[in-house]
């Protein structure tokens, strides 16, 4: 779709959403492709989008919820009635209705929850006790599940019973569950329509299945689907109790969600989520924490050059290599920032074990800064032709990727550890420590030889 069609069909939704003629509009927004309708749908205002919501009937208003991103959809649906919302929330996967109501306003939540059907209310309230990133938050409640002693004819005539309640579930398995809820065996749909009617399924399932437990982290989720090439797996409590299903669309739209959300928050914006159709004020808010704590920090390592004015002016050259070991640092430390957070997230280090940490980057940190500090030096050495420059600027290049190396690996076990998320603080702490390190290790160092310079 060009820009200019792009812009007509636009143009066209405000009107028809405008005008109430809203049948139109969901018509309009289901002939244009996916991603051309979820941009045409953050075009509208947000009480445009509370309109198209509240006169369409639930089925199609969820169908629009499922075109919005996630805080968009939480700041619509907050805004219509509950007993609307409730009826919108119900037609929509049970994972993702628990998301939308656990991003909610409590007071909001609980008046929606009051107005749904008690047993999709229960459910939606033991699936939003789970964090995002557990296998208890990526889980389905839409799943077939059948008790061992049924037999073939039994579940057949079951699913003919309720077919148009499955025809909305995503069915891959049938599991089998044994009188206390515990998960014993899944079975396929081929081996169960091609056996007589009489056997119980227990003689026809897989015995044993594998699952993951409702606890578990996205990333031992995500290494479960690696090696296993399952379209769902089920989830069981720690009873092994069937709880639920992870679908493997479910979590690669959770890594792909973790991803963009890390990138944001290492970028300084909190809350790892902006749309600039978000409220102005939220967005300028949520930038500013981060800009306003960045800015104090950077006065601080600014300090420093002005302390060593006179050094600076004295030898001008020294100048040119301040942002090369500055930035160079920070490179080295962001990658010991990388890699401890992804080993806090698969569970292979605890925020605790700052040592063992620390003991494993200063050996990579002194081997990559006397590399780079021998090239660095050899740079300065050939271009001003001055050894004690030269041993000025490598010293300071490999004490600075010493220093950054061991403050990128321990200040994400550091936040960690008080409860802090790692990918919002890591870069902008790194950034100035390492700055402020290498402007004193330079300009420091030099004041002690500048005669000679």
């Amino acid at each position: 779709m060009s820009d200019q069609e792009f812009s007509n069909e636009t143009t066209r939704l405000v009107h028809l959403v405008s005008q109430g003629e809203v049948s139109e509009a969901l018509h309009l927004l289901q002939t244009m492709p996916y991603r051309e309708a979820t941009r045409a749908l953050l075009r509208l205002s947000p009480e445009l989008r509370q309109g198209l919501l509240t006169n369409l009937d639930p089925a199609e208003a969820a169908e629009v919820v499922e075109h919005l991103p996630e805080a968009e959809a939480v700041e619509v649906v907050q805004q219509i009635p509950s007993e609307k919302a409730a009826a919108i929330l119900e037609e929509l996967p049970s994972d993702e209705s628990a998301d939308l109501i656990s991003e909610m306003e409590s007071g909001k939540a609980e008046s929606i929850l009051s107005e749904m059907d008690p047993e999709e209310a229960a459910e939606a309230r033991s699936l939003i006790q789970y964090e995002e990133d557990e296998a208890g938050g990526l889980m389905v409640t839409e799943y077939l599940k059948f008790k061992e002693e049924m037999t073939v004819s039994e579940l057949v005539a079951d699913l003919k019973e309720k077919a148009e309640i499955y025809s909305s579930y995503d069915v891959q398995y049938i599991y089998v569950i044994d009188h206390s809820q515990k998960l014993v065996g899944v079975l396929r749909l081929r081996d169960l329509l091609l056996s007589p009617g009489k056997v119980r399924i227990s003689n026809l399932m897989i015995n044993n299945p594998l699952a993951v437990l409702h606890k578990d982290s996205l990333e031992r989720v995500e290494e479960f689907f690696e090696e296993h090439h399952y379209e769902g797996t089920p989830v069981v409590d720690d009873q092994g109790r069937l709880v639920g299903v992870v679908q493997r669309s479910d979590l690669e739209a959770a890594v792909s969600h973790r991803n963009e959300s890390q990138y944001l928050k290492a970028q300084g914006i909190v809350g790892g989520e902006e749309l600039r159709t978000m409220p102005l004020g939220v967005r300028s808010r949520r930038r500013l924490s981060w800009l306003s704590v960045n800015i104090v920090l950077n006065v601080i390592a600014a300090s420093v050059i002005a302390f060593y004015q006179d050094t600076l002016a004295a030898a001008i050259s020294l100048a040119v290599f301040l942002p090369i070991i500055s930035d160079m640092s920070g490179c080295s430390g962001n990658q010991a920032v990388a890699v401890s957070m992804r080993e806090l997230s698969l569970g292979l280090v605890k925020p605790s074990e700052m040592f063992h940490v620390l003991r494993k980057e200063f050996a990579v940190g002194l081997i990559n800064g006397l590399a780079l500090g021998l090239l660095l030096g050899g740079v300065a050495y050939l271009w001003k032709g001055s050894l004690f420059l030269s041993l000025v600027i490598s010293g300071a290049m490999m004490v600075n990727t010493v220093i950054a190396v061991g403050i990128g690996g321990a200040v994400p076990l550091l936040l960690r550890r008080f409860g802090k998320d790692p990918a919002l603080a890591s870069g902008p702490i790194l950034t100035t420590v390492t700055d402020i390190c290498g402007f004193f290790l330079v300009l420091g160092g030099a004041s002690l030889v500048i005669s000679r310079i």
